[in-house]
């Protein structure tokens, strides 16, 4: 879920808008606009409607970040990285460096988004007791109290990926002590709301709803993608857990001399061979690595003037493993530096290179022997 628009950080943590949110937004403001404020509180000036809308959209979604905060700060105080907080269609989410290690852990992160919310919803509700009299702000304090409220009760139904199905999974991961087992049966709870949710979509459709049934279906859909992904990635971490890296890297690495023309290293090694990484070395020493990713980003005809020595990553700013690292932690690491490749040191010596392809490649072996 990546951010289109940054708008800067909270507590270090990168904060930013996905472009989906634009259209959820836009939604927001049109149905306020449209339907509730001219239903609520009528006699207003139509460009009154437009110009609420448009701020309790804002004041929504800034209680969808609040959300996402909540859940923040107990990950945070749990010793668990947050990589960013993203707004997009279906509200937020914050995305964690990795899954909580208790049961305990999990409980506080999960529950600590549905609380944050009723309570923004008792906020907003003291706020439309004490602003009735002001319709401009009585207006926005009353739909924000409800949709939090609302927002709370949504995210606390029993089911991946919802808060609710988290928090499931954290009783059962209590009760039976196994992590797998909680997941598959959150994530087949989740499996059976969203087919529900699709169902619920498609009979209202055939009511005359149509926008409504479709919005429904389409959460339906998003829902049950998001279970079982979460149950592929729960059964993945079991079977790379306690693999070392030694076990999956390919021996040896790729060498090219820095003089080498970018030309000729498609021309000669990556069309030749499919290899998609290069060490620059000199003396045979490494100096840095190349990529398809820094060949790409040099214009096709710049290709005959610029050399592997140009365009590598030096040595010191290159993500590196350990033979002994167990790949989950391998894999975290490339995932926080965002590269499909890292070489394997030991006594400062290159042993050997871990790539995606490796680990995709050990799976799918795996799977085939049926271990």
């Amino acid at each position: 879920m990546t951010a289109s628009l940054h708008l800067g950080r909270i507590w270090g943590i990168p904060i930013g808008l996905h472009w989906s949110w634009f259209l959820i937004f836009g939604l927001v403001t049109w149905s306020l606009a449209l339907g509730f404020f001219p239903r609520e509180h009528p006699g207003l000036p139509p460009p009154a409607y437009w110009v609420l809308g448009a701020i309790t959209s804002v004041l929504f979604f800034a209680s969808v970040l609040i959300h996402e905060l909540g859940h923040t700060y107990f990950a945070l105080r749990d010793g668990l990285p947050v990589r960013a907080i993203t707004l997009f269609l279906f509200g937020g989410v914050a995305q964690l460096g990795q899954e909580p290690r208790t049961p305990a852990s999990e409980f506080r992160i999960s529950i600590a988004g549905p609380l944050t919310s009723l309570a923004l919803a008792g906020l907003f509700a003291l706020l439309y007791q004490l602003d009735q009299a002001i319709v401009y702000l009585a207006a926005p304090s009353l739909w924000l109290a409800r949709i939090n409220f609302i927002l709370a009760v949504f995210n606390m139904i029993p089911g991946f990926p919802l808060d609710g199905g988290r928090v499931l999974r954290a009783i059962l991961w209590h009760f039976t002590g196994s992590l797998q087992r909680a997941t598959q049966i959150a994530s087949f709870s989740g499996q059976v709301i969203a087919f529900g949710f699709i169902g619920w979509g498609m009979f209202t459709m055939f009511r005359g709803g149509l926008f409504e049934g479709l919005w429904l279906a389409f959460i339906g859909w998003f829902l049950q993608n998001a279970a079982a992904a979460t149950y592929a990635a729960v059964n993945l971490q079991q079977v790379l857990r306690g693999v070392r890296v030694a076990r999956v890297m390919a021996p040896g690495y790729p060498q090219v001399s820095g003089q080498t023309l970018l030309d000729q290293l498609v021309e000669d090694h990556v069309m030749g061979s499919g290899q998609r990484y290069f060490f620059v070395a000199e003396a045979g020493r490494p100096r840095g690595m190349v990529t398809l990713r820094e060949v790409t980003r040099v214009p096709r005809a710049q290709w005959s003037q610029t050399s592997a020595e140009q365009v590598m990553v030096p040595w010191d700013r290159l993500t590196r493993i350990t033979p002994n690292m167990e790949l989950q932690t391998a894999l975290q690491t490339m995932d926080d530096a965002n590269v499909a490749q890292v070489p394997v040191v030991e006594d400062d010596q290159i042993v050997g290179v871990l790539s995606r392809e490796h680990v995709l490649h050990y799976i799918r072996t795996r799977a085939e022997l049926g271990i």
